[in-house]
């Protein structure tokens, strides 16, 4: 047999990169073969392949590069994907159980490490240290199950900021004191430091952030844009001796409402952290470690069982006095207990920190069995946190789509977007996106209605490069988009047949924004489209993007309850402001906003919703001071003859004009029964629009009394 241990282990940079993308890829496979979480698969490959395992790869400085990133990336991708709502809700439950997650483990630690391993007091407090403290290692999981918004993944995930925090601090306190730091300014210091970074961090970065989205939305430079300020916090944390995983995850609390969980940038962050740079750390932590030393002798095995015991035992004390203290169920204590038992960023911080240093006998600090020893709790922490997690996820998972409401299954949902102007299509889209229901996951239909004459086959051609170019753009963010180039010599009617035939719901169109087109308000078309159609019709004009949005305000006409499309409209805009994390005001009457708040309490109850009387549609005008450039304001508006249409409605034109110019605007014109005011047929030709005999008359009055 010809001797192949000559090659090994592999040096060259492109054959690791190759061998570890080939595990990267199979792993998953085998270990979905073996029902074994996919994360497990990971680690154990990394031991296989390691230095310890069968060497066949080196451990070189790209494990390094990658591992760091890609246990930052954990840390920001939690932040990020945390939901915001969830976490004010239940922000007692996080600080209890994070507060438990940390002194349960420590003084459990101490005691063990003093009374059954006989360590020092320093020895036993940073070695306790290292039970308290847990990485998000599990958390790929959850994001595989879309369990992020479920409370007890929300209070595990704040959890892991308030126990990495304190043990870092112990870690820095206990590094100081060997140093020769311990000073009365000492504390001082330290303190002032971290209270500038979190500053600098909570104040800066959501602003910076803003100014940026605001400016560029190419969705390439958004994503090095969000990595560069993920890793700026981190290396900020790390100047003033804290470990960068804190900032990672620090930074993404902060961008959170920038990057919407459906937008295209959210599907970049998440492909690129789940393909590339947590695998390549998971196996990096495998490569640490060394199955020799299991039968190296008894003391790195006695010290590896106390460090297993209290680390699993004391965080599931701490998981279940969480779980009684506030009512919880048994399913959501193991999902807690399942993301906050592993071990391994802060842990490996705090052991190599402790194992530097030098006491003045000579001897370490934390020994060569407290090393090895906490190599063995990484990785059986790693996959006891793996299983544990990955059962509870499905568990929880399979409960909520039993529990899913009726009405959402026989939701008739089916939007329909007409695009003209490549400058407006894509914001478009990303509206359908905040609105739509991702239960039924229906997806929309694109259209672009082209006039059938001497012209017709290069606007076709336009009309076919905007919609592939869009098509890309809801894929990105995991939208089905059906498209369609219509040929017609009327173009609303060519969109009115379009929606019929497409059997759609509704419609998202885009304002009228070019004036050498047309000067009236409604452009040529939009006024025969919700004239002509008795489905509801959404306006859109947005000149700020939607991912920067803070606040959207509802202007709600008298007696809008008593249409049949109320409740639609009020679901997009409720699925609008979920999305995004922004606040919604409503401004109506009394009946009105009793019905709306009843609404998002039992469907939305995560919807931070205000609610303002509005006497009188003539109040309209006075909102515009409160519409700041970050607001999107909407006016539910109404087609003649139905309920809620009042004469006041005809002045909208001109007082969106007037008092609303240079702000994002939404205007929606609800379903209604039966046909509409003035239906045309099909072959009739094509509506213009016409000023009403109000408009006349106050024109004329203008200026004859020269107002």
């Amino acid at each position: 047999m010809p001797d192949i241990s000559q090659f090994f282990p592999i040096t060259a940079p492109t054959l690791i990169f190759f061998v570890v993308l080939c595990i990267i890829l199979f792993a998953p496979i085998i270990m979905g073969k073996l029902r074994i979480p996919h994360i497990v698969g990971m680690v154990l490959a990394g031991v296989i392949v390691g230095p310890h395992g069968f060497n066949i790869l080196a451990k070189d400085s790209s494990f390094d590069l990658f591992g760091h990133v890609g246990l930052y990336y954990i840390m920001f991708l939690a932040g990020l994907e945390m939901n915001m709502s969830n976490f004010r809700k239940n922000r007692l439950r996080t600080f209890t159980h994070g507060i438990m997650a940390f002194v349960i483990p420590m003084a459990m630690g101490f005691v063990f490490n003093t009374a059954v391993l006989k360590y020092s007091f320093l020895t036993s407090v940073l070695l306790a240290s290292m039970y308290a403290s847990h990485t998000l290692i599990a958390y790929p999981t959850i994001l595989r199950y879309g369990l992020s918004n479920q409370r007890s993944v929300t209070i595990a995930v704040g959890a892991t900021a308030i126990t990495d925090t304190l043990t870092l601090l112990v870690l820095a306190i206990v590094g100081g004191m060997f140093k020769g730091e311990i000073t009365s300014s000492f504390w001082i210091m330290l303190f002032l430091k971290i209270a500038v970074v979190f500053f600098i961090i909570i104040f800066y970065f959501p602003r910076i952030a803003q100014y940026f989205f605001q400016r560029y939305e190419d969705n390439v430079t958004q994503f090095i844009f969000v990595l560069a300020m993920t890793f700026l916090g981190s290396v900020m944390m790390e100047m003033i001796g804290m470990e960068g995983l804190l900032g990672a995850f620090l930074t993404g609390l902060v961008l959170n409402r920038y990057v919407p969980n459906i937008s295209p940038l959210m599907t970049h962050l998440e492909f690129v952290g789940n393909a590339i740079f947590i695998p390549y750390f998971l196996i990096g932590v495998g490569m640490l470690v060394n199955v020799k030393i299991l039968f190296g002798g008894l003391g790195t095995l006695e010290v590896a069982a106390v460090m297993i015991v209290v680390a699993l035992s004391s965080k599931w004390i701490a998981s279940l006095f969480t779980q009684k203290l506030f009512g919880m169920r048994a399913i959501e204590r193991e999902l807690i207990y399942g993301l906050s038992n592993a071990q391994a960023g802060a842990t490996l911080a705090a052991v190599l920190v402790g194992y530097n240093l030098i006491l003045p006998n000579g001897q370490r600090l934390l020994n060569d069995d407290v090393l090895n020893g906490t190599i063995i709790l990484i990785l059986v922490t790693c996959i006891f946190s793996s299983f544990t997690t990955e059962r509870a996820a499905k568990k929880i998972a399979l409960e909520t789509k039993s529990s899913l409401p009726k009405d959402e299954t026989a939701d008739d949902e089916k939007i329909m977007i007409p695009m003209r102007y490549p400058e407006t299509a894509e914001n478009l889209i990303k509206m359908a996106s905040l609105m739509r229901n991702r239960k039924l996951n229906r997806g929309v239909v694109a259209l672009n209605v082209v006039y059938d004459d001497d012209n017709r086959l290069m606007y076709q051609e336009r009309g076919r490069q905007l919609l592939e170019h869009i098509t890309k753009v809801a894929n990105y963010s995991g939208m089905m988009v059906q498209t369609q180039v219509r040929i017609a010599t009327n173009i609303s009617n060519g969109i009115k047949h379009a929606f019929m035939e497409f059997n759609a719901s509704e419609l998202i169109m885009g304002m009228h924004i070019r004036q050498e087109v047309s000067k009236k308000f409604w452009g040529e078309f939009i006024q025969s489209i919700f004239s002509g159609l008795n489905r509801q019709i959404t306006i859109v004009q947005c000149l700020t993007p939607l991912n920067t949005l803070r606040r959207i305000q509802v202007a709600v006409p008298s007696r809008a309850e008593y249409e049949p499309g109320f409740y639609r409209w009020l679901e997009r805009l409720s699925r609008m402001a979920e999305n995004l994390e922004c606040r919604i005001q409503f401004h109506a009457k009394h009946e009105t906003l009793s019905l709306i708040n009843e609404y998002i309490q039992n469907r939305h109850p995560s919807v931070r919703a205000e609610y303002t009387y509005m006497a009188h549609w003539n109040e309209l005008p006075g909102l515009a001071d409160n519409v700041n450039e970050d607001h999107m304001f909407v006016v539910i508006t109404a087609r003649k003859g139905t309920i809620s249409y009042k004469n006041a409605l005809e002045r909208l034109p001109e007082e969106i004009t007037r008092y609303f110019a240079g702000k994002s605007l939404m205007i929606i014109f609800p379903d209604q029964y039966g046909e509409p005011l003035g239906a045309m047929t099909y072959a009739e030709p094509q509506h213009h629009e016409q000023p009403s005999a109000y408009e006349v008359l106050l024109t004329w009055v203008r200026k004859k009394f020269k107002i």
